[in-house]
């Protein structure tokens, strides 16, 4: 018998309740709180029986605290996994739920029939016997994000994967990964071209900041270059979002429907980094898998691979990739075999590739390859003139987060945000305002909720007063900038130029401010 409590959360309360099924001699097997305010109590008591609630029941009820007792069919876990069961039986897909060892937890009966099995036999299937080319877990781990369009091929058929990582909160609240659910999609039924409309909907270009004019003009400019199907180097500071342009750059060209593959070079040992990016043959090492492993390029077979940190690969990994660009020929490790692919490759840096292709730390002639089309993405310091338009989406999507109303940011908060220099670029930004958001307890975010390391000053900062309003402050800014230019452009039409900005306008801020000769 299933029992619902309607009753106070109060702490002690489970326990007066179940002490009077243990006078009776009554074992409770499983106990569930609910209601949205954690107001309602489920018991699972199996040998209770009419007669014995009928008595119970006034005693229940006497519990202070209590409000009503009264039979249920279902404990909430358990109408929770009926309605699931129902939902996924009515998926014409086959659904998977697989763990970090690559064995079944849980399927629906499409995945039953695709697998050949019954329903009540998937449970603890091991999937790699299904899939011995990709290595789920292994992905899961590496991207720990979600993987749209991942072609694969399961007895004899060829499906897109869509791979949504599942985590579990640990007590510190560190989430680590418990496994995936694993959505099959028929290639041959309904095409690729979904997944084109459903990243163009999550991601692209549109998704990307332009607020500031030169980051509407890096836009325009990857805009262009997008289509091309040509190796494509994106410079950069960290956390400036190179990953996030070199995906815009995918989804806007042919290949868009194809997989997006990325692999950070930094800090992975050479052996590691060329196995993930060119796989292995069977048996090629001690502790390989027997059936070999495909790498991340042949996983991306017509698409576009992302290396981010290209700067940190190692020379044998330079000369590999350096003939992949030539003929689009590779090897595993371990093989003989030739593969060739047609893979886009953009690369990422933070470093001077040139400077050390001096050093003869980098590959010259793979450095010419790569840097076919290149793009330079901005620091966040000088893209200031949009900081605002930022920090307030940052802040409504934390606010959205976290489950409050949105704050606004006050006067003396924007000129903080101006006038920092922002080493961690715009990652730094939307972290620090997801902070600040969670401090705020008022209607304003304030500069003390803006938790900002004052190491590394910018030096284009050094003398400036931070004292005062904004317009101060910017007026402050606006001065020096246009004394250090004016001798470079010593009037105000070439001013004007140079800026972006009438030369009215030119003229009249270096009469306020006393500059030059203020001509027209």
């Amino acid at each position: 018998m299933r029992l619902r409590f309607h009753c106070q959360n109060r702490i002690g309360i489970l326990r007066d309740i179940v002490s009077h099924f243990v006078d009776y001699g009554l074992n409770v097997a499983r106990g569930e709180v609910g209601g949205e305010h954690g107001n309602a109590i489920y018991l699972h008591i199996p040998n209770l029986l009419n007669a014995q609630l009928a008595t119970l029941k006034p005693e229940l009820e006497a519990v202070p605290g209590v409000f009503g007792v009264r039979r249920v069919s279902l404990m909430p876990s358990e109408r929770r996994h009926l309605e699931l069961d129902a939902l996924l039986s009515s998926l014409s897909d086959p659904v998977m739920s697989i763990d970090m060892e690559g064995h079944i937890v849980a399927a629906n009966r499409a995945a039953g029939q695709l697998l050949g099995v019954r329903i009540d036999e998937v449970p603890g299937l091991s999937l790699n016997r299904y899939l011995p080319d990709v290595d789920l877990p292994a992905l899961i781990r590496r991207n720990n994000a979600r993987v749209n369009g991942l072609r694969i091929k399961l007895r004899d058929a060829t499906f897109l994967a869509d791979i949504a990582p599942l985590h579990r909160e640990h007590h510190d609240d560190v989430a680590s990964l418990a496994g995936a659910v694993v959505t099959l999609h028929s290639a041959d039924r309904i095409g690729e071209r979904i997944y084109q409309v459903q990243r163009q909907e999550l991601r692209g270009f549109d998704a990307l900041f332009q607020a500031s004019p030169r980051l509407a003009a890096l836009i325009r400019e990857a805009r262009r270059m997008a289509p091309l199907d040509a190796p494509l180097l994106i410079h950069g500071e960290t956390g400036t979002g190179k990953e996030l342009l070199a995906r815009a750059c995918h989804l806007a060209s042919a290949r868009g429907q194809a997989p997006f593959m990325a692999l950070n070079c930094a800090g992975l040992p050479e052996s590691m980094a060329e196995t993930e990016l060119f796989g292995y043959a069977p048996g090629a090492f001690e502790g390989a898998r027997p059936e070999g492993k495909l790498g991340l390029l042949e996983m991306t077979a017509g698409g576009t691979i992302f290396l981010d940190e290209v700067g940190e690969m190692s020379p044998r990994l330079q000369v590999k990739l350096l003939r992949f660009l030539q003929d689009g020929g590779f090897r595993r490790v371990g093989s003989d075999d030739e593969t060739y692919l047609d893979v886009r490759v953009i690369c990422a840096t933070q470093q001077d590739l040139p400077k050390l292709c001096a050093e003869g730390l980098f590959r010259q002639d793979l450095y010419h390859r790569l840097n076919v089309l290149s793009l330079t993405v901005p620091p966040l310091r000088d893209c200031l003139d949009g900081i605002e338009a930022m920090a307030l989406h940052f802040i409504d999507r934390a606010a959205r987060q976290i489950g409050c109303r949105m704050p606004s940011l006050s006067p003396a908060a924007l000129a903080r945000l101006s006038t920092y220099h922002w080493p961690g670029n715009v990652r730094q930004l939307e972290n620090v305002l997801f902070q600040a958001v969670s401090l705020c307890e008022g209607d304003a975010i304030e500069p003390s909720h803006l938790r900002l390391p004052d190491v590394g000053e910018a030096p284009g900062l050094a003398g400036i007063d931070l004292d005062g309003s904004l317009a101060d402050i910017m007026s402050d800014v606006e001065r020096r900038v246009l004394a250090a230019l004016y001798p470079q452009y010593p009037s105000s039409r070439q001013l004007a130029k140079r800026l972006g900005v009438s030369h009215t306008t030119i003229a009249n801020k270096l009469r306020s401010y006393g500059i030059g000769a203020a001509d027209a």
